[in-house]
């Protein structure tokens, strides 16, 4: 049963060729557009291969259906989230605990909110498409890297770094799905991000040598 399911939500074939790539970034583009104008109910296949600009025979090449689109445009969108923490991460390997804080945190809610309506969108959907799935992948890859970041530190951690970063991972999170759920992105955006810094930075000093409790 698991798989029959995958196997409807599973892209066709991966693009190669620039245009196969560039059709597919359309599609995907189109994708969230529609969603955003009639909704999941109302989105079709020949609304998005309409409005990407293909036909409908060249979308089924790559999604069998609109769960499919809907799965690879969540994809898509998780992997933009774990591209921008990764290379935060990158970045700020030997600075400070606090600095990493500062870092993550707005990295990772800028990527979440880059686009708040279509962020919102993808989420609601999200357990049509087994949106659970993607969620643990990414999560797993943003943990592996935030340790590895974390392991550089200047201060030397007292807590698990995992643990740690688990903890990093949950609460931003909670947060940027704060938002999306209440739809008070414009407008609580930065008070929360700015909170959010205070927080993580706070954790981390108790988590260091001479600061644990």
């Amino acid at each position: 049963m698991e798989k029959r399911l995958q196997s409807t939500l599973e892209p066709r074939k991966t693009p190669v060729q620039a245009r196969s790539v560039a059709s597919v970034e359309a599609i995907l583009k189109a994708t969230i557009q529609v969603l955003l104008r009639v909704g999941k109910e109302q989105l079709t296949t020949t609304r998005v291969a309409a409005r990407a600009g293909v036909s409908v025979g060249t979308l089924y090449q790559y999604f069998p259906n609109k769960s499919a689109l809907l799965r690879a445009a969540l994809q898509r969108h998780m992997d933009e989230v774990f591209l921008a923490v990764e290379e935060t991460c990158r970045e700020q390997e030997g600075a400070s605990l606090e600095e990493m804080a500062v870092a993550l945190v707005t990295s990772f809610m800028a990527a979440k909110m880059r686009d708040a309506k279509a962020s919102a969108a993808l989420y609601a959907v999200s357990s049509d498409v087994d949106g659970a799935k993607v969620s643990r992948e990414t999560s797993r890859k943003v943990n592996r890297i935030v340790v590895a970041m974390l392991a550089t530190a200047k201060e030397e951690l007292t807590t698990d770094p995992q643990m740690v970063a688990s903890m990093l991972q949950a609460t931003m999170a909670g947060v940027s799905r704060r938002l999306l759920e209440f739809g008070a992105a414009e407008s609580s955006y930065e008070a929360l991000r700015d909170e959010l810094v205070f927080l993580t930075r706070a954790y981390l000093r108790a988590c260091t040598k001479g600061n644990a409790a």
